[in-house]
């Protein structure tokens, strides 16, 4: 009766220490678990270039007023009643602010989806946009060293498919997108052309106004 009371016994142990291991590996799994799924922080931005296009995060009613494709200078396209939305694309790292615009701008739809970031290697501004006017990318750079200019500057060009007229179709046109920060709660955007033997000219300017 003794030897089967020290069996139980030793068989109550080893069955008490399984448990006990067992309930040790579960806590330290979940520990690991809630330790992995956990969010990262967003980083912070390092540079004075990134942090100074965080004034643009958020959303923006929107002017704009188009002097070519259908606008000229003493008649242009107006509209009111579009909205711009800015935001940091996280899986960047927060590189890259991307914009998105849409509405009727004419008495047509109209949609703009723009990419916005800073090099500080080279400090400058860099600026992708794709719409539903022109059918190709307009991309712009500033030049090194700008990045702590007044003015947003950018420089670019592309083939005139007929925005300045016949004489200019399947002609490379310089063109420059300025962005003013004025204030936290107004920004205008102003594109120019520079064609050929012609003086710089804008093209089309957008009055951004936060929305409260």
């Amino acid at each position: 009766m003794a030897s089967r009371r020290s069996s139980v016994a030793v068989a109550a142990t080893l069955l008490a220490l399984v448990l006990s291991g067992c309930g040790s590996g579960d806590a330290e799994n979940d520990a690991a678990a809630v330790t992995v799924s956990s969010p990262d922080p967003l980083p912070a931005h390092a540079d004075a270039g990134h942090r100074r296009l965080d004034q643009l995060v958020g959303e923006w009613s929107v002017h704009k007023e188009t002097y070519v494709a259908g606008g000229t200078a003493d008649k242009p396209l107006v509209s009111d009643g579009m909205v711009s939305r800015w935001r940091w694309i996280a899986k960047t790292g927060n590189n890259f602010l991307q914009e998105e615009v849409g509405g009727d701008h004419g008495g047509t739809p109209y949609y703009r989806m723009g990419l916005l970031g800073y090099s500080p290697t080279d400090d400058r501004f860099e600026w992708s946009t794709v719409d539903s006017v022109t059918p190709m990318t307009m991309s712009y750079k500033g030049i090194p060293k700008s990045g702590g200019s007044g003015d947003i500057s950018m420089l670019g060009e592309f083939t005139d498919p007929g925005v300045l007229g016949p004489e200019f179709v399947g002609r490379t046109i310089p063109m420059r997108t300025r962005i003013r920060l004025e204030s936290k709660d107004r920004t205008v955007l102003e594109i120019s052309f520079i064609p050929p033997g012609r003086p710089e000219r804008v093209v089309d300017r957008v009055i951004l106004t936060r929305r409260k």
